[in-house]
């Protein structure tokens, strides 16, 4: 999959090495976690520059903020064909909490990146904002109440810091989130 990178337009060779650079991030992640984790380790482990990674990556959170919206523009929305528009819903936020549970490293590392200040972070915490929005939408129907999307957002965010900061395992919040999410959909 040849995706857009945050700071440009890749060639399919520029692809492959921003691909080789979050393969390697995941391999260093899951070994040194986040607060060890380096752009130059990651360089290293996929077996280049690491002027070339600053090419393409600002900072780790920059990194860590791309492998998320990878996944999660990888993965196909739960499907529409349920008439019920709750049922919907809570399957598309219990996807997306869900979407790095098995991986705690990468679930933690997420959290923390996503609430940097760096540009490029920014720029991809909007893509992924947007995207959410964009589920949440579609899964709600045609008569969008954008207070309630509003609200599952919130939810939403709350959740994911909760879990990355430890309160619960991300299994634990995607079913709280689905509890408090149907409380605001049954209303």
């Amino acid at each position: 999959m040849n995706m857009e990178a945050t700071r440009r337009r890749l060639t399919e060779k520029q692809a492959d090495t921003v691909d080789k650079l979050t393969r390697a991030a995941m391999e260093v992640l899951s070994r040194e976690g986040f607060a060890g984790l380096t752009v130059r380790m990651v360089a290293a482990a996929a077996g280049v520059g690491t002027a070339t990674a600053y090419t393409y990556f600002s900072s780790k959170e920059h990194l860590v903020a791309e492998m998320f919206w990878r996944r999660l523009a990888a993965t196909e929305p739960p499907s529409n064909d349920e008439p019920d528009s709750t049922v919907r819903t809570l399957a598309v936020l219990r996807q997306i909490a869900l979407l790095v549970a098995d991986e705690p490293a990468l679930a933690g590392a997420v959290t923390s990146a996503l609430l940097g200040t760096d540009p490029d972070v920014a720029h991809l915490r909007l893509r992924i904002g947007s995207e959410i929005r964009r589920r949440l939408i579609d899964a709600l129907g045609a008569e969008v109440d954008m207070d309630i999307v509003e609200t599952l957002e919130l939810l939403y965010a709350g959740a994911l810091v909760r879990a990355g900061m430890g309160y619960a395992s991300y299994t634990e919040i995607a079913d709280r989130l689905e509890k408090s999410a149907s409380s605001v959909l049954r209303r």
